[in-house]
């Protein structure tokens, strides 16, 4: 279960405007975080206050989720009560099974748009939102809505009982499902070969879309 929104609506590009000083930070495919541990391969999606990549972790390995915040003041001060939250879940979670998606790390990152709050999360599959609409919104089977409610009333009962947390944005884009409807879209079952610097002739990768070209054509003036 996702503890904040990551992704925008389905077909949507969180637009260039945003862009600027205090907004989103321009990543390209093959981009370096944090003395070069994290490389960026695709964006996964975006939100209010983040844009949200998959990277590859070049110390253990593993895909992850890298999610990286707006930088005005008070997207960083969302971020840092984020990483408290989800530092304390966590902790008390140690064997990782209370459907609490997991925090891994978190760093600063410095751009030409300022400085941006990042979280490093385990990496999880598509929205409990794009399955309904994969499935036309006709429903799912009686044993998979079982087991979708069991995960969700778990990760509520040790955020609420054992953290004292409340959950207050509970909806089916933020509850994640542990691996991707596309198999091709996940990096462990597509055996994806991880891009370990940028692409030579192709700045962005096309992970980015038309809204990365635009921030492209920006960052080279």
């Amino acid at each position: 279960m996702s503890c904040s929104s990551s992704s925008g609506s389905e077909g949507e590009e969180e637009g260039f405007d945003s862009y600027r000083k205090g907004g989103y930070h321009a990543v390209r495919i093959g981009d370096p975080f944090s003395g070069g541990r994290y490389i960026a391969q695709r964006k996964l999606g975006w939100g209010q206050f983040s844009t949200v990549w998959l990277a590859y972790d070049t110390l253990t390995s593993n895909y992850v989720a890298l999610k990286i915040q707006k930088s005005a003041q008070q997207f960083a001060q969302a971020a840092l009560h984020e990483i408290e939250f989800l530092s304390a879940a966590a902790d008390g979670d140690v064997a990782n099974t209370k459907c609490v998606v997991r925090l891994i790390d978190h760093f600063k990152h410095t751009g030409p748009n300022g400085q941006h709050l990042c979280m490093v999360l385990e990496f999880l599959g598509d929205s409990l939102l794009r399955l309904i609409r994969y499935n036309r919104y006709k429903g799912l089977k009686l044993d998979k809505v079982r087991e979708i409610c069991r995960c969700i009333l778990t990760g509520l009962d040790y955020l609420h009982r054992e953290l004292g947390m409340i959950h207050s944005d509970l909806k089916p884009e933020n509850i994640l499902l542990c691996s991707t409807i596309d198999p091709a879209k996940d990096p462990v079952r597509s055996e994806l070969t991880p891009i370990l610097e940028k692409p030579e002739g192709n700045a962005n990768g096309g992970g980015g879309g038309s809204t990365m070209n635009l921030i492209e054509k920006k960052l080279k003036r």
